[in-house]
């Protein structure tokens, strides 16, 4: 099933050797013609990557700092229970046991 007008190949694809020795023939082709300039700074630019990350820093410790000054416990009035005081429907102790005795 050869089409007229195409040439043959030389050799078979299936033996490990030929695939492997095209794959690096191309590597090497692609290897000499690429630019070899770097498009990367020299030194890395302070304000664009060592600023941004240090003033997040410093102001997640100012928050931390602020949260444990307001949650110091030393900063709240002593607890005082209040005494307690008699509620609209609620019984006094006791009051099941005299409900008992009056109904007898």
């Amino acid at each position: 099933m050869s089409k007229p007008g195409l040439a043959q190949p030389k050799s078979r694809w299936v033996q490990i050797d030929t695939y492997l020795g095209g794959l690096a023939s191309r590597r090497s082709w692609r290897r000499s013609r690429r630019l070899e300039t770097r498009s990367e700074p020299e030194a890395p630019r302070m304000m664009l990557s060592t600023v941004p990350f240090a003033a997040l820093i410093a102001l997640l410790g100012l928050l931390i700092v602020a949260f444990a000054i307001a949650a110091w416990p030393g900063s709240q009035p002593d607890f005082q229970p209040r005494p307690a005081v008699h509620e609209t429907g609620t019984a006094a102790p006791g009051w099941f046991d005299e409900a008992k005795k009056d109904m007898r």
